[in-house]
């Protein structure tokens, strides 16, 4: 199996399945695919999906991440971002990567922890996925219950929260209510293709500052 999963090149854009995959399996490829790589994963009960985005999938996810970071400053709340990390709970025989993950509300729950269970950690307060070469997994992170969960696609940002163990299309982030952030994180990102990230980065915060001030 490993040696036929070195084997494999995913080109930029595309992904692969793999079927009939245990557990131990799926664990043993994580180890020997290691942490630094471009490819990303999900596993759903058997199934597993490697995937390698396109450059300016990791742009617009760069972006997105950037503006989160300086409204959680702005609104000085401590929080931990933890890129893609693996989330996955061996009792749902699932795990996903997300392209970007931040604990917010529960940052302190696992501050300084190197290593992640599901089965025992809180998952992340919000996940973002850049849909521009895969899909988003909702049913996993519905499992390992993802309060939120960001989609950016083809241009607009969609925010769902979690209900009943369901996700429900919302207008109103959980993790920063009262901004109108569906409408804001498109045009910024957008905006920093013409006149760059710092730029951007900074009339975002400034924009941020005004909100606050309002309220």
């Amino acid at each position: 199996m490993l040696l036929e999963l070195k084997r494999i090149q995913v080109p930029p854009g595309q992904r692969v399945l793999l079927q009939d995959i245990s557990w131990q399996e799926f664990e043993t490829i994580l180890e020997d695919l290691g942490e630094h790589r471009a490819a990303r994963i999900a596993y759903d009960r058997g199934i597993l999906e490697i995937m390698t985005p396109l450059p300016e999938h990791e742009d617009d996810k760069e972006i997105i991440s950037d503006l989160v970071k300086a409204l959680l400053e702005e609104l000085d709340i401590e929080f931990r971002c933890l890129g893609s990390t693996t989330f996955k709970n061996q009792a749902m025989t699932q795990g996903i990567e997300p392209d970007q993950c931040f604990y917010i509300k529960n940052e302190a729950r696992i501050r300084g922890k190197k290593r992640l269970d599901l089965t025992v950690d809180l998952p992340p307060d919000l996940a973002l996925e850049v849909d521009i070469t895969s899909r988003t997994h909702l049913n996993i992170y519905e499992a390992l219950k993802v309060p939120e969960l960001w989609r950016f696609d083809k241009g607009k940002l969609q925010i769902n929260v979690l209900q009943d163990g369901r996700y429900v299309e919302s207008q109103e982030s959980l993790s920063f209510p009262r901004f109108l952030l569906i409408e804001v994180i498109p045009q910024y990102l957008e905006q920093s293709r013409t006149t760059g990230r710092n730029a951007t980065l900074k009339a975002f915060r400034l924009w941020v500052r005004e909100q606050i001030q309002q309220k």
